[in-house]
């Protein structure tokens, strides 16, 4: 029997699933129809973007799903192109008339774009969308320790949650680490890699046949006992389903430690990194 979904609790008290759907490179027709199926399979944490080109699909999804909207989590982000207070407020207000919803719980900025120097100014209007009932939590996605220092230093108002890629060959330690002791959550994008190549790694297919689990499963549950929110992405019903079961693998230490010896280091980094990235 699959277990409750876990959750962790945000700096302004609000709490978040764990364990999310992930809709990046799914078509908005697309997305309609697998996200609805992801409800189904029991998620109610969606994970969407402006620049995904799918929030109206998303909107589809939730309206017909029949579940009530405060049992819903629906994230969404403001894309490069449109950093900056004023234009990061009308493209909060687009986002939220395309996802056919009052509010969000989640409004992230998307990436730091740490040369055009506008981030500081599109938190600030993160923080007024909060206040104005928009967005129940702000945080950031692909901020370093620096820029999430900073943002503390000019507003008083540290984000909730950072996402970035993680995974068993990146695992980001000491951002994670930088985050605990924040109190800001960190959020995996990319949890199982790209290409792969993770998923036919020795050590991680020994875990899953220990546990008679996938290694995408055994993947998903490290990520869920190191504390991270996860937002794995499938648009086949068997895995969106396979996904969510990672509910009840449960890790041991011993599981851990050697999944532990897979990091890279920056080697493991598959995107772009964000102390240099600048991209429309």
């Amino acid at each position: 029997m699959t277990q409750t979904i876990p959750t962790s609790k945000f700096l302004d008290g609000n709490s978040i699933d764990q364990l999310g759907y992930g809709v990046w490179q799914v078509k908005d027709d697309e997305a309609e129809i697998a996200v609805g199926k992801a409800l189904k399979a029991g998620y109610r944490h969606i994970d969407t973007a402006k620049i995904y080109g799918n929030e109206a699909g998303v909107g589809r999804a939730v309206a017909a799903s029949g579940i009530a909207r405060e049992d819903l989590f629906i994230t969404t982000k403001v894309w490069n192109a449109d950093q900056g207070y004023e234009k990061t407020i009308a493209a909060a207000e687009a986002s939220l008339e395309r996802l056919g919803l009052d509010y969000v719980d989640l409004y992230l900025i998307h990436w730091l774009q740490p040369k055009r120097g506008t981030y500081v100014d599109t938190w600030k209007a993160l923080i007024q969308l909060q206040k104005d009932g928009k967005a129940k939590s702000i945080g950031v996605c692909n901020f370093t320790v620096e820029a999430l220092e900073e943002l503390y230093t000019e507003t008083g108002v540290r984000p909730v949650i950072n996402q970035v890629e993680t995974h068993p060959y990146f695992p980001q330690t000491q951002l994670r680490a930088y985050e605990a002791e924040h109190g800001i959550l960190h959020e995996s994008w990319s949890p199982l890699g790209q290409g792969g190549d993770l998923l036919k790694d020795p050590v991680l297919e020994a875990i899953a046949t220990k546990h008679d689990a996938s290694v995408a499963q055994v993947v998903i549950a490290w990520h869920l006992a190191l504390g991270n929110v996860v937002i794995p992405k499938s648009v086949t019903d068997a895995r969106i389903v396979e996904n969510f079961e990672s509910l009840n693998v449960t890790l041991d230490a011993e599981d851990i430690e050697a999944i532990a010896t897979l990091d890279r280091g920056p080697e493991g980094r598959i995107a772009a990194d964000p102390a240099t990235a600048d991209f429309e």
